[in-house]
């Protein structure tokens, strides 16, 4: 069910009628650039996140410095913080009516126009604002995989006369390279499937060209043709990134881990100052943003406030609920049964999340149709289940990586042997298998959870009527140029958004400190 809407695009992209007309028009004006300005704001996320993750990742897997042990989980914060929720703080603060250049004005007498200053409104400033709500993915994996580094291959490559900066480049960060690379993989597709923040700093990419066909064009083929052009690209960068895993294992678990080192004067105090620069600009400060906005507009209110954000949880909740079951099952099946034909269905099915919100929504909008033709109006059309079953599609790839990678850190040997005695493959499941992957799944459905919360386009075509979530009405208060009310919903939206990343944060946070001990 998960690849149906994906299926539905296939479909309509193989329609001989429509479509071409279109896609001439986009390939001849628009098409181009939104393929070139997708590319160059991929390499600007990707260049911010390696900056920061790999980074902090090392700094905090590697040595002790002032303020460590708070860093270690408060860097996960700006994973709360929606890329387009940063995008309006930011906007607001350094727009040219924003506060910081109204008191340079003030300070040195300039005019409006008599002075450079660096626009928000650009790729750049897009790139920074999507780099610093999803560095958090590399992190976490880079650190995770620094902190089981090997002590002895860094010891066996130092005694070879390697020097530090030369063991880091050979013996750690190829062993590390993996896990960043699959970090690297998580933010690709975000990127590209990102909605919220291009479409409000009126950047031209594929998801906006994909939008454009559909509405306003009115040509759902060309959009269709469009979003399997962009699925094809991402799956295909996704393989080379799972070959690549394949082709590079270490096996150093039974080595005991690297101690950290604990820096002393002013190197200490240059790693903390390294690792506040993403909490603050990627939380802190946008939080503190919204807020000051929120009151210095007399803190507006809204009588919809409780039903945006009682439509959040449920739809948030009733996700995560149907997805972590399905891809637990998904999952084992996929390691008791295998096979080729077993590999491509998974891979369909974990093809959604590399497809923009806005492109489920065009493959469900058909879907639903033909359901609500075949069973009678509101089988799916125009209900919350439609949403859910959006987040499904699009987030169900999260879930089942997790419980994947955690299916394969369990021997074979103790399937075998609780098969030797007799025991079923669901009773494997439930008695041998379930009582290690809690951690692993609970991980997964606070990411899941979360994302669900910030998910923006799915939920802005598909949502029933005046059934507005957080993210739809902070998105479009925000399109209207009301950020002092766009200010609430966003504050509320991370803060609902900011319990389940501090208990991800602190429950990796345990597991590196079981790895150093």
């Amino acid at each position: 069910m998960t690849a149906a809407p994906i299926l539905v695009l296939f479909w309509m992209a193989a329609s001989p009628a429509g479509g071409w007309e279109t896609l001439g028009h986009l390939a001849g004006t628009v098409l181009p650039r939104a393929v070139l300005t997708s590319a160059a704001l991929v390499a600007v996320v990707l260049a911010v996140v390696l900056l920061l993750g790999v980074g902090t990742g090392w700094l905090v897997a590697a040595y002790d410095f002032p303020g460590r042990d708070w860093f270690s989980w408060a860097l996960v914060l700006p994973l709360s913080m929606p890329a387009f929720v940063l995008a309006y703080a930011y906007t607001d603060f350094l727009d040219t009516s924003g506060p910081l250049q109204t008191a340079l004005r003030e300070a040195t007498g300039w005019a409006v126009r008599g002075y450079w200053f660096p626009d928000i409104r650009s790729l750049p400033g897009a790139g920074l604002c999507l780099g610093l709500a999803l560095y958090p993915y590399v992190y976490m994996l880079a650190r995770s995989a620094f902190a089981e580094r090997s002590a002895s291959l860094s010891d066996a490559a130092r005694s070879l006369g390697l020097s530090a900066r030369a063991t880091w480049w050979r013996v750690v960060w190829p062993v590390a390279r993996p896990a960043v690379a699959a970090g690297c993989a998580l933010v690709l597709m975000e990127t590209l499937a990102d909605f919220g923040t291009v479409s409000y700093f009126g950047i031209d990419t594929l998801t906006a060209g994909i939008y454009r066909s559909w509405q306003g064009l009115g040509d759902r083929v060309a959009a269709a043709r469009l979003a399997i052009a962009l699925l094809v690209a991402v799956g295909l960068l996704a393989w080379a990134e799972r070959r690549q895993r394949v082709r590079m294992r270490f096996h150093s678990r039974t080595s005991r881990p690297a101690p950290r080192e604990r820096l002393r004067g002013a190197r200490a105090w240059r790693a903390t100052l390294y690792a506040t620069v993403p909490v603050t600009l990627g939380f802190l400060l946008p939080a503190g943003l919204l807020l000051r906005a929120w009151v210095n507009a007399g803190m507006p209110g809204d009588a919809r406030v409780g039903d945006w954000l009682t439509h959040s949880m449920l739809l948030a909740g009733a996700a995560t609920l149907i997805i972590l079951p399905v891809a637990l099952v998904t999952a084992y099946a996929a390691r008791i049964v295998g096979g080729r034909l077993v590999r491509a269905a998974v891979a369909l099915a974990c093809a959604g999340y590399a497809l923009p919100g806005v492109v489920i929504g065009v493959g469900l909008l058909v879907l639903v149709g033909t359901l609500d033709d075949w069973f009678g109006r509101l089988v799916l059309g125009g209900t919350a289940a439609a949403v859910v079953y959006a987040y499904g599609v699009r987030f169900f790839s999260i879930a089942y990586q997790g419980v994947e990678s955690a299916l394969a850190r369990i021997s074979p040997a103790m399937d075998q042997s609780a098969r030797s005695l007799g025991a079923a493959p669901l009773e494997v499941l439930v008695r041998v298998h379930w009582p290690l992957l809690r951690p692993s799944l609970a991980a997964a459905a606070l990411l899941v959870l979360v994302d669900c919360l910030k998910e923006l386009p799915a939920t802005l075509v598909l949502r029933p009527f005046n059934f507005d979530t957080l993210a739809v009405a902070a998105y479009h208060f925000a399109a209207d140029e009301r950020l002092a009310e766009a200010a609430l919903p966003s504050l509320l939206m991370v803060l609902v958004g900011l319990a389940p990343v501090l208990l991800l944060s602190r429950a990796a946070e345990k597991s590196s400190a079981r790895t150093d001990e």
